[in-house]
């Protein structure tokens, strides 16, 4: 009971945050000097009824304020207008969400199974030369930039055939079986996931190292280990366990910023994400899905920090106070 007080808490507070941004990417984007009908009024296979309906919809003969109370009613009852090619914004939403979370998934999931162990292994073997290989491997992941990486990849890709390029699914895809069409999906993920991986881990990884540099040197452990306690003992069920909470906090903007961060790869990749939609909506000034795609950006923020919360919560109960 009080965890879900808690959790309809943070949910409460996050509203006018979400208000707020809401706000203001809609403000700036209305005083640009880009016509928000533009791209439609261009199309020769949109009708003058679709205009119209767009430019009462949006309210586009009314002061600005009039304006973003119609977007957000509109948004609020799921009506995100149409795409500059005259498709529903929210069906191109629901064909690309489930590909990005999938990709998000994957790549938090192994960093942080990866991650998580080598930085303990760095942090226990200080200064040895498996930490100095760790440090070194770190670093270079963090220096590659992530286009860079994944047009080498993209070349390998090429080159071998080992990997498929483009999409995430294979043109037989409704042909095969259920267990078919998860590898057939997993081969399709490796390239993208390595890339978003790689760059990934090695922040987290030298995060937990120096975590767990600071709660080894504490006094509290100096004092398990003067009891006799076991090094396994010490570090897995003493020292782990704070060293760790830090890390939880960044999982809510981790899983936020892979909807940015993934934007270039997805479209090196051909990925059909989020990132590649609302990369390829800006560069048309596609007002209806980049505001669309601005508000799903900032809700996954929220259920990134509300799991980050929720997560904090059962490892550090002191929190509810």
């Amino acid at each position: 009971m009080k965890l879900l007080k808690y959790i309809l808490k943070r949910i409460f507070q996050v509203i006018p945050l979400l208000v707020i941004v809401s706000v203001i990417s809609f403000f700036i984007i209305r005083l640009s000097p880009v016509d928000p009908l533009a791209e439609l009024k261009l199309n020769p296979s949109i009708s003058q009824e679709v205009l119209q309906k767009e430019t009462r919809r949006l309210g586009l003969d009314k002061p600005i304020i009039v304006q973003y109370g119609l977007w957000a009613g509109s948004f609020i009852r799921g009506d995100l207008g149409i795409t500059s090619s005259g498709e529903k914004v929210s069906v191109k939403i629901k064909e690309r969400a489930f590909n990005t979370l999938i990709l998000a998934f994957c790549v938090v999931f192994m960093t942080w199974i990866t991650g998580i162990p080598l930085g303990i292994i760095s942090a226990v073997k200080q200064n040895s030369a498996i930490d100095r290989l760790l440090m070194v491997l770190a670093s270079v992941g963090m220096a590659v930039p992530s286009f860079f990486f994944a047009i080498l990849l993209l070349i390998f890709a090429v080159k071998t055939g080992w990997f498929p390029v483009g999409g995430l699914t294979s043109h037989n895809f409704s042909d095969l079986s259920l267990w078919g069409k998860i590898t057939d999906m997993a081969h399709h993920l490796v390239l993208p996931v390595t890339v978003l991986f790689t760059i990934s881990i090695a922040g987290l990884q030298r995060q937990m190292r120096a975590n767990m540099l600071d709660v080894l040197d504490s006094d509290y452990v100096k004092f398990a280990r003067a009891k006799g306690l076991s090094e396994f003992k010490i570090i897995f069920k003493h020292a782990l366990r704070n060293a760790i909470n830090p890390l939880i906090t960044l999982l809510g903007f981790e899983f936020a910023g892979l909807l940015s961060g993934a934007a270039l790869t997805e479209y090196v990749f051909q990925y059909p994400g989020l990132g590649r939609l609302i990369l390829e909506a800006v560069m048309k000034s596609d007002i209806n899905l980049v505001m669309a795609s601005l508000m799903i950006g900032s809700i996954m923020l929220v259920i990134g920090n509300l799991i980050a919360d929720i997560l904090l919560l059962i490892t550090d109960p002191r929190i509810r106070t």
